[in-house]
């Protein structure tokens, strides 16, 4: 290719197709990341693309094709503070990015139910949703649904608890075992030398969000807290009333718990038994995710630290992320991360 080719002050799709030697049709596919294109030809495209300097304009190609990104988020059913806080951002965020052709939905299904997950995802239709958000279990059961929508051109981001194991294109989320490990120094710190124990709330064994947090709730307390003894995790499914049932005996079985680590939701009803025990000594607590409840136990002193991720980002992030695959786009993987808050009484925002 001559270096002169370098020079051209607006490259077109006409240019990498006559320096490529190929058709317009075969720089569209490639462009767009569609099958039937040999891999040289491919190589040969992106080559003059580079040597071009060819940036693609992906807003005034998806007008001119009167493009609409649909984008369905998949979140579980069960009552979560948490979870309603990212429906609103979902509906507050959505007329906003209306000038930008994306519109956005919702679902909910069921709570640690991977066959109704895995029935949700198969149910989308690939003709109809450009990208999906999936909060829920990994199971092999879900992993084959997203696979389905893999293949069908359909991007798939997991969402707070990762799925890993799968063909989504990424999580967006905090590092829950970064997370765990966080919630146990703050533990390990408020408490004194004297041993003690340490009671986990966690929602089901097979969120895999939960378990993380469990992982690195467990290394730093084996490793800086040894005088702590951390007990086995208390299945609550994010249920406040079956929390409130499951307490009672857990601290009459283990009369020396000092500290708690809820790592998932149902805070509701660890403050209904501590309102129903009153004059019982309150242990140490370092919770999950800053809502109304929450912010109300920080302020109260029922809670002593609250780890959180801004919902307002992990909904923005996904569709960012999204609408960057749609597009076949690089993505800022810095703007996306999404960090670890940690809250306390004095340094809650208003």
């Amino acid at each position: 290719m001559k270096q002169e080719q370098n020079t051209l002050p607006n490259p077109t799709i006409n240019d990498i197709a006559r320096v490529a030697e190929v058709s317009l049709a075969t720089v569209d596919r490639v462009l767009n990341a569609r099958p039937g294109v040999r891999e040289k030809t491919v190589l040969k495209v992106n080559k003059a693309i580079a040597e071009l300097g060819y940036v693609r304009d992906t807003a005034a190609a998806n007008l001119a094709r009167g493009r609409v990104y649909n984008f369905t988020f998949i979140l579980p059913s069960n009552d979560n503070e948490f979870i309603s806080m990212l429906e609103t951002q979902i509906a507050q965020l959505n007329p906003g990015i209306r000038h930008e052709r994306t519109k956005l939905s919702f679902i909910r299904v069921a709570a640690f139910d991977p066959m109704a997950l895995a029935d949700a995802i198969a149910a989308i239709d690939p003709a109809q949703v450009d990208g999906v958000a999936v909060f829920g279990p990994e199971t092999p059961s879900v992993r084959d649904a997203i696979s389905h929508l893999k293949a069908n051109g359909v991007t798939v981001v997991s969402l707070v608890a990762d799925i890993p194991s799968s063909e989504r294109d990424n999580y967006v989320g905090v590092d829950n075992v970064a997370a765990g490990r966080t919630a146990a120094q703050l533990l390990g710190r408020f408490l004194s030398k004297e041993p003690g124990k340490i009671l986990v709330l966690t929602g089901s064994m097979l969120a895999r969000d939960h378990l993380e947090r469990r992982l690195g709730f467990d290394e730093v307390m084996g490793r800086d807290f040894p005088h702590l003894e951390v007990l086995a995790s208390l299945e609550g499914r994010d249920d406040p009333d079956l929390l409130q049932r499951l307490l009672p005996v857990a601290f009459e079985d283990n009369p020396n718990i000092v500290g708690i680590y809820s790592s998932a939701a149902g805070n509701d009803g660890l403050l209904r038994h501590f309102s129903n025990h009153p004059l019982a000594p309150r242990p140490v607590v370092v919770a999950h995710e800053l809502t109304p409840l929450s912010r109300n136990a920080l302020a109260t002193g029922a809670f002593d630290a609250v780890i959180s991720q801004d919902a307002g980002h992990l909904v923005r992030s996904a569709v960012r992320i999204m609408r960057a695959n749609s597009d076949n786009m690089p993505i800022n993987m810095a703007q996306e991360r999404i960090r670890i808050d940690v809250y306390l009484k004095e340094n809650m925002p208003p």
